[in-house]
């Protein structure tokens, strides 16, 4: 392998572009997928995480990136899905030259690409990655850290889907079963604190969830723990999958809704749900604040421009969750099936 490698991967039928990319000077090596750049670029967050496996880092990526798709349809944004993931310890103080490395691979793409934060990334490392390229959003000195306004979304959708099973979107006495209290997890404990919602939370991070019981009065939980807690909503804010073989039968909440990207591990799953009587509202729905967000740099929005479209994932959620309902189908099935038929629109367009 050279100093610096580019390699195409097989993308698969249902992405255009899966690339593995590698700066062994710096110890960079990335997975960055396109899952569509049809509607317009494909936008989505940089994920740094140490990943067992190449194979582990593509599935995500490929996950992630098809998310982003769905989430931005939804949304009615102008831009496809993508994602990029740093294969590493993202706890590394040496930082600059590695997302100096990823900004350049960004670039290799042409605006085909626009990159933010994700997981395991900040503001501060996309500024790094800007001297390398002007296609990232989530920069410091524009949009800046999306986690309160995607925890803010989370919420609206939260409440929508609270008016859609017990008629009310009033959270006052109601138990939250938050699992991920880092940043978007914490701006949402305090959205529901701030309701009189009743809070409970883990996180791998002792100290997260110590601010959060010290700040918000929450009860903490273990992390294998807050699956199985006696609450009205679980809140999954950390990674996907959380809802899985081992974890679907120990839940005892009403409604699933939270801020993690691809919290069914497999689709059957969302049918359990269903089966189960628990509402799961779609994750890419909920979730889209923070892309909201970055509209500010994408499409030169104001503060209040983007605050309203975000506010109103509530009314987006609201509508889907009633026509799943009249359709007969789980809220998850319905969405893919909007996003599916807006995404092949805007191909139909493209093609003319």
């Amino acid at each position: 392998m050279s100093a610096i490698d580019i390699q195409e991967i097989d993308p698969g039928p249902e992405h255009e572009k899966v690339m593995l990319c590698s700066d062994p000077d710096c110890g960079y090596r990335a997975i960055i997928a396109i899952h569509s750049s049809v509607p317009g670029p494909a936008v989505g967050g940089t994920r740094f995480w140490n990943y067992a496996s190449d194979e582990l880092a593509r599935v995500d990526a490929l996950r992630l990136s098809r998310g982003m798709s769905y989430k931005n349809a939804m949304a009615g944004l102008p831009f496809g899905g993508g994602k990029a993931v740093i294969i590493g310890d993202n706890r590394t103080v040496d930082r600059e030259q590695i997302f100096r490395a990823h900004g350049r691979f960004v670039e290799s793409f042409a605006g085909r690409l626009i990159t933010a934060e994700d997981i395991g990334t900040t503001p501060a490392d996309l500024e790094f990655v800007r001297l390398e390229t002007n296609h990232v959003a989530g920069l410091l000195s524009k949009s800046g850290d999306p986690s309160p306004v995607t925890a803010y979304g989370v919420f609206r959708a939260l409440q929508a889907s609270a008016r859609h099973r017990w008629g009310d979107d009033e959270l006052i006495g109601r138990t939250v079963a938050i699992q991920g209290c880092g940043s978007t997890g914490y701006h949402l404990a305090k959205e529901l604190h701030a309701t009189g919602a009743r809070l409970v939370v883990a996180d791998i991070d002792p100290q997260r969830v110590a601010r959060v019981v010290q700040e918000l009065q929450a009860t903490a939980v273990s992390p294998d723990e807050i699956v199985n807690s006696d609450a009205d909503i679980f809140a999954p804010c950390a990674f996907g999958g959380i809802i899985n073989d081992q974890t679907i039968d120990k839940l005892r909440v009403e409604i699933v809704v939270g801020s993690a990207n691809n919290q069914l591990l497999a689709a059957k799953h969302g049918d359990a749900l269903a089966e189960l009587g628990i509402l799961y509202a779609p994750d890419y729905v909920a979730n889209a604040g923070g892309v909201i967000n970055g509209c500010r740099e994408l499409l030169s929005w104001d503060e209040q421009t983007t605050r309203s479209k975000v506010k109103a994932i509530y009314e987006t959620m609201l509508t889907l969750l009633e026509q799943a309902k009249n359709e007969g189908l789980p809220p998850f099935r319905m969405a893919d099936q909007i996003a599916e038929q807006r995404l092949l629109v805007a191909r139909n367009l493209h093609t003319r």
